[in-house]
């Protein structure tokens, strides 16, 4: 009794409600048919992308131990390539940063077209690239106007480009926004949202984290080498331990990650970070900030070294002097802070890990890519890099850096004159209250 009148209803309902209705039911069959339809989509097959050298001489070993050696002549020569982009200066260093970030976000990108391109939805990767080109645009504007200050404003159009670009930078990103609203197709509103949300994800996690690697560097190259390398380390520690001792599963979303290398990586790696602090404080190419010279059109990293990489004297806690003997040890502070950086690496940087293990569940394949044999793609690579490069730059500016006196003076030398004498009187003011100015007249 009840269906028969609810079908009465329907069919005194205006023909209007009776079209939306069926619109609605067919956008909604649409969307769920489209999850339904990415879920069952086949994995990509596994290819063994080893090379053929390495494959010949290790085909008598196991899998397992194959595995080992190609991961691990792999990752030596990673190492090797990272000396030399060091060795190359920071101008190699920052290409790379974003040569990487292009390939992370393509890796990402190229994911979500797999899986939905059978909808053939319009201008999906057209725009993916084009709010690439926007946000990196916004970015590299905000760090050239930053850290070139003179330069930009020596330069008539990039003085103007400096002065309008988060304006120009809105109208950009304005432009692909309006660009997704023309490109929607009613059959596919719901999963054009989807991918509109997975670009903006995708740039959030990738561009944004190697922004702020470029400005740990500007801090100095230590504060970029370190932080990588405890991650590095932390990454083959946990490797090895879990190899050789790894009994205990550690978390579902990775399966082969056990307690045994969790802990053991997070051992190694503080040990690895206090040595390699100790080494690199000593240089003032790592320690001091990379700054751009006018008069020579290049980067220079010459300085006085703060007192954050100065030996200093510090007393041993009592229960510890009598198992080694020492009242007192000589350390550079920034060993101290490499301790915090070590300890976020290796118990925190491999959640960016876990993260990404479950995002390539989620869609079920193996690696982001097969760039690197046995290893998988970029993004496998720096998953838990770019984690630690956000910690690094809220670290400094919470517990390292202060007022910077060059980039005042710079803002300074741009106002207008009378701004600048209004400037000078105020401080000139202030000074003789305080009594250093009179002080220093009197010295003279």
């Amino acid at each position: 009794m009840t269906e028969l009148r609810q079908r009465a209803v329907r069919e005194d309902a205006p023909p209007e409600d009776k079209e939306s209705e069926s619109e609605a039911k067919l956008d909604g069959e649409t969307a769920s048919d489209s999850e339904s339809r990415a879920e069952t989509a086949p994995p990509p097959t596994s290819i063994d992308d080893t090379p053929e050298v390495l494959n010949r001489a290790l085909s008598n070993l196991s899998s397992r131990w194959k595995n080992w050696w190609v991961r691990g002549i792999l990752t030596m020569a990673m190492i090797a390539f990272f000396f030399i982009i060091i060795y190359l200066g920071p101008m190699v260093l920052m290409m790379i940063v974003m040569c990487v970030q292009i390939k992370c976000f393509h890796e990402i990108i190229t994911i979500g077209y797999n899986v939905y391109h059978s909808y053939d939805l319009p201008w999906f990767r057209t725009l993916s690239w084009y709010f690439l080109l926007c946000v990196n645009y916004f970015f590299y504007g905000e760090t050239v106007t930053d850290y070139f200050f003179t330069l930009v404003q020596r330069e008539e159009p990039l003085r103007i480009l400096s002065k309008y670009h988060r304006f120009i930078s809105f109208t950009l990103y304005l432009t692909g926004f309006c660009m997704f609203v023309l490109s929607l197709v009613k059959k596919h509103y719901r999963l054009q949202f989807y991918m509109f949300g997975w670009t903006h994800v995708t740039l959030l996690i990738v561009v944004t984290q190697s922004h702020l690697v470029i400005h740990n560097l500007f801090e100095g190259m230590i504060w970029f080498i370190v932080p990588i390398s405890c991650v590095i380390c932390n990454d083959i520690m946990a490797y090895m331990f879990g190899f050789f001792f790894g009994r205990t599963p550690l978390i579902k979303l990775s399966p082969k990650k056990t307690w045994e290398g969790f802990i053991g990586g997070f051992f190694a790696t503080v040990v690895f970070g206090l040595l390699l602090s100790y080494v690199m404080s000593g240089y003032r190419c790592f320690v001091c900030p990379v700054e751009y010279n006018n008069d020579t059109n290049s980067f220079t990293v010459d300085c006085e070294p703060s007192d954050l990489f100065r030996l200093q004297e510090y007393n041993i806690p009592g229960v510890i002097q009598s198992l080694v003997g020492w009242k007192t040890m000589r350390m550079y502070p920034f060993q101290i802070h490499s301790i915090a950086l070590s300890t976020f690496a290796s118990l925190i940087g491999p959640f960016g890990g876990f993260f990404a293990s479950g995002f390539k569940r989620a869609f079920k394949i193996k690696d982001f890519a097969n760039t690197i044999p046995g290893h998988g793609g970029i993004m496998d690579r720096f998953d838990c890099q770019y984690l630690m490069a956000t910690f690094v730059n809220v670290y400094i500016a919470s517990f390292i850096r202060g007022p910077n006196p060059s980039k005042l003076i710079q803002q300074f030398l741009t106002l207008r004159p009378d701004q600048q004498l209004h400037i000078f009187n105020t401080l000139k003011s202030h000074l003789t209250d305080k009594g250093i100015l009179m002080s220093a007249l009197e010295e003279e």
